[in-house]
């Protein structure tokens, strides 16, 4: 199985190729450098490489989102292109679940946190569970967009140990600091971004799971209305903007 994954839901802009379980090749920056400049190029480079043959691939993933509305839809753009040209077959794969599962084994819960803006942040709550010799991931919650107070509440209740990834951390430290009541670690800066080789990763399991879509089907998850659309609905509504 060889899996040609993407993610571009944030400023980072990353690609991969994972075949059977190893990681052959990944490219991530993370730049002010738009992803339409930057993602062609990594895979070309990539390709010469590892002399990857693109028609030898089996699938193309893509972190779907949540995540940058213009990062999201550039992403998807670029792996419908691929599946379209190559006529393979895409893996939509949750933005949060992929960067959570960048922190496979952990013990504590995993919580990854992207700023959404307006005090709020695109983020899941996630266990790993040794069974069977093996840890797989579970969702204690599936990814949403919530208010970084009512995120921290929640966490409270769990009474667990938390680990938190993502560029969130940056921005909502000091709250996390003022009303997390439980223990709490931040992921080092190798975990604590998007990486296209933990898309890629779960992808596999996706594509065993048989979670496959055309890439005339596939479309980015946003989780919630752009700032624009928001803005008109108030107005709609009779709202201040």
């Amino acid at each position: 199985m060889k899996i040609l994954a993407f993610d571009s839901s944030s400023f980072v802009a990353s690609v991969a190729v994972v075949m059977d379980t190893v990681l052959m090749a990944e490219y991530t920056v993370n730049f002010k450098k738009t992803h339409s400049q930057t993602l062609l190029p990594m895979v070309d480079e990539i390709a010469k490489m590892i002399e990857l043959d693109l028609e030898t691939v089996d699938a193309i993933a893509v972190a779907a989102g949540p995540g940058s509305f213009t990062g999201l839809r550039i992403g998807s753009a670029t792996a419908k292109g691929f599946g379209l040209a190559l006529g393979k077959p895409l893996i939509s794969v949750p933005t949060i679940d992929a960067m959570a599962y960048g922190l496979f084994g952990f013990t504590d819960l995993v919580v990854p946190i992207m700023d959404a803006k307006r005090n709020q942040v695109y983020t899941g709550i996630y266990q790993f569970l040794f069974e069977n010799g093996q840890y797989r991931m579970e969702v204690l919650h599936p990814q949403w967009a919530v208010d970084i107070k009512e995120l921290l509440i929640e966490l409270n209740q769990k009474e667990k140990r938390v680990v938190f990834t993502g560029d969130g951390i940056l921005v909502y430290q000091e709250q996390i600091a003022e009303k997390l009541k439980v223990p709490y670690s931040f992921a080092p800066p190798h975990l604590n971004r998007q990486r296209a080789g933990a898309v890629g990763a779960l992808a596999e399991v996706y594509f065993i799971e048989g979670k496959l879509e055309s890439a005339a089907e596939h479309k980015p998850n946003y989780l919630r209305l752009s700032q624009a659309e928001r803005e008109r609905k108030e107005k709609e509504e009779g709202g201040s903007i």
